[in-house]
């Protein structure tokens, strides 16, 4: 695969830890080492970078938007002071009971990301960490790896995406997942 026109990656598991508790405030938010720094390659190559995550935590009301928008605030900074930005944020902050087109596995989080970039699904790639990320990439035509930072079963996770992605590629985390991308590994 030569290198994406655009790069789509999960939040919680893929640039910072996730706890099955969610992520509530921003003094739980924690980067997963090397993932900032990854984003800033992916950003001085002139990749555009955008998030598509659920954030159920705010549908179910165990955070509100003020400290959404502070978790945010502080991955943000951590990005930045790597050399790396954020070209979209894609959230849907909606419960699995809701029925919404956003959530993965539904691919509208992936569409919304493509579009604020101008970017045809056959040029991004999807990085996640469960196999939710990956059938909302199958479901919209990108393709996709994983990484296995996630805080569920990684090797299950990841025999659950070789069903829908027979060809996908696991790394230990984001830095790795990228740089296999810059060494054409991908």
């Amino acid at each position: 695969m030569s290198l994406p026109e655009a790069v789509l990656l999960d939040r919680d598991g893929v640039i910072n830890f996730d706890s099955p508790d969610y992520i509530l405030t921003p003094e739980q938010w924690e980067p997963i080492p090397g993932s900032a720094e990854a984003i800033g390659r992916l950003t001085r190559a002139g990749i555009p970078v955008a998030i598509c995550s659920n954030q159920s935590g705010l549908g179910r009301g165990m955070m509100n938007e003020e400290l959404f928008h502070a978790i945010h605030a502080k991955m943000l900074l951590a990005i930045e002071e790597a050399g790396g930005m954020l070209t979209h944020s894609a959230y849907c902050p909606h419960t699995p009971e809701e029925k919404c087109s956003c959530r993965k596995p539904l691919p509208g989080l992936i569409f919304e990301a493509l579009d604020a970039l101008d970017v045809k699904a056959a040029d991004a790639l999807m990085i996640g960490d469960s196999t939710r990320d990956i059938e909302a990439a199958h479901a919209a035509g990108v393709d996709s790896i994983l990484v296995q930072t996630g805080y569920g079963n990684a090797e299950m996770i990841l025999q659950r995406s070789l069903v829908i992605n027979p060809e996908i590629k696991a790394f230990d985390n984001l830095a790795s997942a990228v740089d296999a991308l810059f060494e054409g590994i991908i």
